[in-house]
């Protein structure tokens, strides 16, 4: 919407903009699986796609660690932290599904060395092996995080009645302004109503709002290049850089097809992130491929990096020298804890994140441990550092200025995990797990079907559909209790709800039971096998997943974005770039001749060929 807004102002033209909680859900949750079956070949669904990370969260010996290893070498370092370094000859262990094959032995392993140690300990060596690690904090420990406690991350609402995180951004260094109270009914109306927005001529031709700009992307993985990836579907010029001698780490994801030629290009998270953008390679450990990106800088209007903190720092691109380089550029960066504080080099990627928020304390079954939900933290970043690009290009347009954000993805995993210290800090109670349940819901849940791996959903919220359940039910004696007539009740019977929907739920067809369901107005679905996502009637009528031919992966039908534009018929311009692929293109931009990139080639600062794998 706000993309909306800076391209009216900039050609006249207003837009209707059509938002989709399913498709925002499907990119968080089903994380492309669809687009990865689809690449895979795979037809056999037989088996679950259910899985759980390992190692992830592990006991200590005064609680829990949260850890995750996405790499190779991340992983022989969580061997070393464990104390197990022969395990590293196993080469079988490096892929997570030989360790869900050996679930036993492998948690045995881990948790007979975890055991013997506290928490601090552990994170405390985990992070000086440079792991991604964090306490799993509930709503009352993740308070007492020194770093949370020294970034000042938690402030009092203005009502008094509860802490609350900050918004998540630094301007210029500064906090954003804390919330004002909620106002009263018809307190701003007549300032409203005396505003009146400056309307320019429209432009005879409709542009994308971001046509023109150009955006320089060091991001990498996903929470990074979603943000790019918006930017770029709304029409930006995306620059995405990596280094031959160090590819974007998503697309080691495409590891599943190692036997195929130039599988790098096949991770599915690259091709979906990456779209519409153009890619280079740049060594920027030689200072060739860093005078190179100095002029990308001095050319670009947005600049979006996503790396640890110190690295920018020793490339020297510190906020103050890239205001030197280019004064107007609205330049975003998104460390994992921030720019200062204890935890400022601390590795972080969306798993760390739900960890220490208190994501993962409420996620999983009441008598299992804490589990990690395992997807929005990564998106729900990008969208944070998106919005402030274009906060960023509105303001800049206004003052001539560049504002400089600084979007921790802590902070934002903190406001979406709020509940959680709000509860605490208002009542008292610290918000536990409880499977599927919900404290606004009863009964909610899953109940197997007839079938394979066929499942119903079902989530009642209100008391008119508990009476529409009834009915669909036939209005079983048991039904009728009176104590079941309101929600509290039924909250207090939520296992003899769920006995009663489960038996019920047995002998029936899943989609058949979803139907009849729905059509009575109660909020129910067939659960969807993430891998078949992508075929959902509401998501196909939609044109949510479009398909463009790529020279590895070939054509292949990718989620876009969660919103539709009455003005545009298709997101998808181009495909994800091959690693190196407008080298040639970009350079002569910035004005380098041919015999100027031929030698930056034999030099190895640019490239095609990854070197290393």
């Amino acid at each position: 919407a706000l993309a909306a807004v800076y391209g009216a102002r900039r050609t006249g033209h207003g837009e209707y903009i059509d938002f989709s909680l399913l498709e925002a859900m499907n990119i968080a949750s089903s994380q492309y699986r669809d687009a990865q079956r689809r690449l895979a070949g795979d037809t056999d669904l037989e088996q679950p796609a259910r899985h759980c990370e390992t190692p992830s969260i592990e006991p200590t010996a005064d609680g829990y660690i949260g850890v995750n290893t996405n790499s190779n070498e991340q992983f022989q370092s969580f061997l070393v932290l464990i104390e197990r370094p022969d395990l590293m000859e196993d080469k079988s262990l490096y892929r997570w599904p030989e360790r869900l094959a050996r679930w036993d032995w492998w948690h045995e392993t881990v948790h007979s060395y975890t055991r013997t140690q506290t928490t601090a300990d552990l994170i405390e060596r985990a992070s000086a092996l440079r792991i991604p690690v964090a306490p799993v904090n509930d709503g009352k420990r993740v308070l007492e995080h020194p770093h949370l406690i020294e970034r000042g991350v938690f402030i009092e609402d203005p009502s008094g009645g509860f802490k609350r995180p900050v918004a998540p951004y630094l301007v210029d260094g500064e906090r954003v302004p804390p919330p004002r109270a909620a106002p009263r009914l018809g307190e701003h109306g007549g300032r409203i109503e005396a505003r009146t927005p400056r309307r320019p001529i429209p432009s005879a031709e409709r542009r994308l709002p971001l046509d023109g700009v150009r955006v320089l992307d060091l991001t990498a993985w996903w929470a990074g290049p979603v943000s790019t990836q918006m930017l770029a579907t709304l029409g930006a010029d995306v620059i995405h850089v990596e280094a031959i001698q160090r590819l974007d780490g998503m697309r080691m994801t495409g590891g599943a097809f190692i036997e195929r030629p130039s599988w790098w290009e096949l991770s599915v998270y690259f091709l979906a992130a990456n779209a519409n953008k153009r890619g280079i390679t740049l060594n920027l450990g030689d200072e060739r491929g860093l005078e190179a990106l100095r002029k990308l800088i001095a050319r670009s209007d947005v600049i979006v990096e996503n790396y640890s903190p110190r690295v920018m720092d020793a490339f020297g691109m510190t906020s103050e020298r890239v205001r030197e380089l280019n004064p107007r550029a609205v330049y975003i960066r998104m460390p994992a804890f921030g720019l200062d504080g204890p935890w400022r080099d601390n590795v972080g990627f969306a798993q760390t994140m739900e960890q220490m928020t208190g994501m993962a304390w409420v996620t999983g079954l009441p008598e299992d441990q804490p589990r990690i939900p395992g997807g929005p933290c990564d998106p729900l970043a990008g969208m944070h550092s998106s919005f402030a690009a274009l906060v960023g290009l509105t303001n800049g347009e206004a003052t001539g200025h560049g504002p400089h954000f600084e979007c921790a993805m802590i902070e934002g995993a903190l406001n979406a995990a709020a509940e959680q210290v709000i509860e605490y800090t208002a009542y008292g109670n610290i918000l536990e797990r409880e499977g599927n349940r919900a404290p606004e819901a009863a009964p909610q849940g899953l109940y197997p079907c007839q079938g394979v791996e066929r499942w119903l959903a079902i989530s009642v919220n209100a008391d008119a559909q508990w009476e529409s359940l009834k009915n669909v039910l036939g209005r079983p004696d048991w039904a009728e209790a009176p104590e079941l007539a309101h929600r509290r009740g039924r909250r207090a019977q939520q296992d003899l709800l769920d006995e009663q929907l489960g038996a019920w739920a047995a002998t029936r067809d899943a989609d058949a039971a979803a139907e009849q369901l729905i059509a009575a107005g109660v909020p129910a679905a067939c659960m969807v096998d993430a891998r078949l996502s992508g075929d959902h009637p509401q998501l196909v009528a939609r044109g949510f997943a479009e398909t463009v031919g790529h020279a590895v992966a070939g054509d292949l039908a990718i989620p876009t974005v969660p919103f539709r534009y009455a003005s545009v018929a298709h997101w998808t311009r181009s495909p994800a770039p091959l690693l190196g692929e407008h080298n040639e293109e970009v350079l002569a931009e910035l004005g380098y001749s041919l015999e100027e990139i031929e030698s930056l080639r034999e030099a190895e600062v640019i490239g095609r060929d990854p070197k290393g794998l």
